[in-house]
């Protein structure tokens, strides 16, 4: 299946979808738009990775923007001020390469380095002022980007969202250890940890300041707002899993539903793609079924004074976002050079990746 795509370029191209992860609700009923800061905000993205020493310099200018990274938050987080969207791109930035420095250590086998790094993003999580001139730039930009988003809302959101990544940095180190150990979850333990490995709850959590608006605990905690959330992240976390499954199990992984569905339920490779996509196609018909009953939920919240009116634009722009997210998700799984794996001269090794900087010779 073809449709039109942004890409990375001002002339939009045709994407080929393979027809075994093309999803035609997606492209019929969930519209791709994109942050009109997009342009601007990839070429500062750009200049941040090289100006905090995150990819060399030939890296930057090859795979940059090939990678996509600004695509995908430029198309999930409309209507966020130029700098607050500026701030969340240079750290999905960020994340990208902390999610690739912790691969290679897996990969090259240093234990050491991970729990070093692990334990210095944990401390400048809390005190990221402390931090902006570490000397590993991973950390340094880490706390450069954190710093940036919390100056947007309340030290409560601060808090909330220090909570959340703390998490994701633990859930990194099981997966460290489930990969190192060669341990593949069941079935409920990667759920529960892929919640985290994704982050799920950051990518929520930034919905707020993209809306301009902290959102009191008893609207974030209505189930109908956090189910909406939950389906919006589960799709793209699944949907990644459906498109990486055969790269996954050609090099040995052993984080991914359908690997573990293969190890633990007894499915075959057919049987387990086949799984995968039927959850991923219910996240959508859930979100659109629960998506209509949040929106009811914020005409709720508007009760004619002015703080229920903010909280009910407030809440509508989240559903707005976490709808946008699915479109989002989908075209960056197929523009993006991270997923590129045929076009690579090595399987194992992304040529995107800084080795050197990570401590290998």
């Amino acid at each position: 299946m073809h449709a039109l795509s942004h890409g990375t370029t001002s002339t939009p191209a045709t994407i080929a979808v393979p027809p075994s992860l093309s999803l035609p609700v997606i492209e019929a009923a969930f519209p791709r738009r994109l942050h009109p800061y997009w342009p601007k905000c990839q070429e500062k993205t750009r200049a941040w990775l090289l100006e905090k020493r995150l990819m060399p310099a030939d890296k930057v200018e090859e795979y940059a923007d090939g990678l996509c990274y600004t695509d995908l938050m430029a198309g999930y987080y409309l209507g966020a001020s130029d700098e607050v969207m500026q701030a969340i791109a240079d750290y999905s930035a960020w994340f990208f390469v902390w999610d690739d420095r912790h691969d290679r250590d897996i990969v090259h086998g240093r234990p050491a380095a991970w729990r070093l790094l692990r334990d210095r993003l944990h401390r400048a999580l809390d005190s990221p002022g402390e931090h902006l001139h570490h000397g590993d730039p991973l950390v340094a930009g880490f706390a450069d980007s954190v710093l940036r988003l919390y100056a947007f809302l309340p030290q409560t959101w601060n808090l909330r969202f220090a909570r959340h990544f703390h998490a994701v940095i633990d859930a990194y180190d099981q997966e460290f250890h489930n990969r190192t150990e060669g341990i593949v979850p069941t079935v409920e333990e990667y759920l529960r940890l892929r919640r985290l490995t994704f982050a799920h709850w950051i990518w929520t959590d930034l919905l707020e300041p993209t809306a301009g608006c902290e959102l009191p605990d008893a609207v974030r905690k209505h189930p109908a707002y956090r189910r909406a959330a939950l389906m919006s992240q589960e799709f793209a976390a699944w949907y990644n899993d459906l498109c990486s499954l055969p790269k996954e199990i050609a090099g040995d992984e052993v984080h991914n539903l359908g690997i573990s569905l293969i190890t633990h339920e007894g499915l075959t490779l057919e049987q387990a793609v086949a799984e995968v996509r039927h959850r991923v196609e219910k996240c959508i018909a859930d979100f659109i079924d629960v998506e209509r009953e949040a929106l009811r939920f914020a005409d709720d919240l508007a009760d004619g004074s002015v703080r229920g009116k903010e909280l009910s634009a407030a809440v509508r722009a989240c559903l707005s976002n976490m709808r946008n997210w699915f479109s989002s998700v989908y075209w960056f799984h197929h523009e993006s050079g991270r997923y590129m794996v045929d076009s690579w001269d090595d399987r194992s090794t992304p040529p995107y990746v800084n080795n050197e900087a990570a401590g290998e010779k």
